[in-house]
């Protein structure tokens, strides 16, 4: 045990990542606190799209947690518990062509520690904001990956750097929040997962051991990824051939090892992703039947609009991306010192979910813009580490350190501008 619990694991770096965690989460539940104060104890307040989606998806989690059919495979009646929902509309009988019964299921849950007695429209009012906490749970589980790749990448500067962008980021507190939008955050963390596990499993293959077996628990986490990615949007199953690539990418002279380890681990995807179906197989094939995993038309990119919508996005994802982007795209552009993999892959997969997100007009765009912030993230936190260890150092450190507060202080005051309703 005291091999485990060293300096390494658990020192002054990983406190302060541990602060910002704490920053990040603070603002979130913020946002949680006013809406769920808007939303529910103002019962005159009339709801928008994203409210009402949300009602549907938890009714639908219950009703499935309590053995009424599969959420989203088709959609009918749900039976909420005493009458918490009784406002929700019948979403009618339709089968959800996005997603899979994940989200309801996991939005869902925390009520099961509750008693069914409670569920009424007056107990819902304060206790129905525990539906948030898995998607809270979510974003902090993204902003410490994050900075545990960016920190193995580029440094304990490139890790701080990433992470204090993460966790002042607008859109990615919004998302964690579900504050009027949906919850992307789910398959954003599942995208950036299943990437870097399969960068991590790929780099594995050059020990001398039996690394099938060897790998076997990065092989489940790869898969988990994988089903988290793709149960949460259907359209991200990208990711799928994309950790493939990778792991062939990486480690070329043990290909065939990496193939055997990315079937295993789509197998175990594949099987959580049949669990979250409750093993009902006329169900998943239905629902597998009627699923948009490729969803894009191209003729957005003949709009300029998108393109202009697409950049105002990113703004709002981080306002520091106006100056840090367009810095760290000249410096790769112009320096090959920066032009290796570490910079190379997320930046790569940054602008891949940018061309996806712009050609899906419907919901998987937005899953699509926002799984491509937590890379660009990574491609600018690796370029300006680069920057720092040449002779300009101090100038770039006071340019990245006026940079952070920047956005941090922007970022608090949109907070603080949020009503309490």
């Amino acid at each position: 045990m005291s091999g485990y619990f060293t300096r390494e694991r658990f020192g002054r770096p990983q406190f302060l990542a541990g602060l910002l965690l704490v920053a990040f989460l603070a603002q979130a539940s913020w946002l949680v606190k006013s809406q769920w104060h808007m939303q529910w104890i103002s019962q005159s307040q009339t709801k928008n799209g994203a409210e009402e989606s949300e009602g549907e998806r938890i009714a639908a989690g219950w009703s499935q947690w309590h053995g009424h059919g599969i959420a989203g495979a088709p959609y009918r009646d749900a039976r909420a518990p005493a009458t918490a929902f009784a406002d929700v509309p019948n979403p009618g009988d339709a089968y959800d062509v996005e997603r899979s019964p994940l989200l309801p299921l996991v939005s869902a849950a925390p009520l099961l520690v509750l008693p069914e007695r409670w569920w009424n429209s007056d107990a819902f009012s304060y206790w129905g904001w525990l539906t948030r906490l898995p998607f809270l749970a979510c974003g902090v589980f993204l902003g410490a990956s994050l900075w545990y790749v960016a920190r193995r990448l580029c440094g304990n500067h490139g890790g701080f750097v990433a992470l204090a962008l993460y966790c002042f980021s607008p859109a990615l507190i919004q998302a964690s929040a579900v504050w009027h939008t949906e919850p992307e955050i789910v398959a954003a963390w599942g995208a950036f997962g299943a990437i870097f596990t399969a960068i991590a499993v790929a780099h594995t293959l050059y020990a001398p051991r039996e690394v099938v077996l060897w790998n076997w628990r990065r092989i489940v986490l790869l898969g988990v990824s994988l089903a988290i990615a793709t149960g949460a949007q259907f359209s991200m199953i990208v990711v799928v051939p994309l950790a493939l690539a990778f792991l062939l990418y990486v480690a070329p002279v043990r290909r065939q090892a990496g193939a055997v380890i990315w079937l295993a681990a789509c197998a175990a995807g594949f099987v959580l992703l049949f669990a979250a179906y409750f093993f009902h197989a006329h169900a998943f094939a239905a629902s597998m039947g009627h699923a948009a995993f490729w969803g894009a038309t191209w003729r957005a990119f003949a709009i300029p609009g998108v393109y202009r919508q697409v950049a105002a996005q990113l703004g709002r994802a981080c306002p520091a991306f106006v100056l840090a982007v367009p810095v760290a795209l000249v410096t790769y552009a112009m320096w090959p010192r920066t032009r290796y993999f570490g910079n190379t892959a997320p930046l790569s997969v940054a602008l891949l979910f940018l061309v996806l997100g712009m050609a899906h007009p419907h919901l998987g765009g937005a899953g699509f813009l926002l799984a491509a912030v937590p890379f660009l993230f990574l491609f600018v936190a690796g370029v300006l580490a680069d920057l720092t260890e040449t002779r300009y150092r101090p100038y770039v450190t006071a340019g990245i350190v006026g940079l952070l507060v920047a956005n941090t202080v922007w970022s608090l005051l949109a907070l603080g501008r949020v009503g309490q309703g």
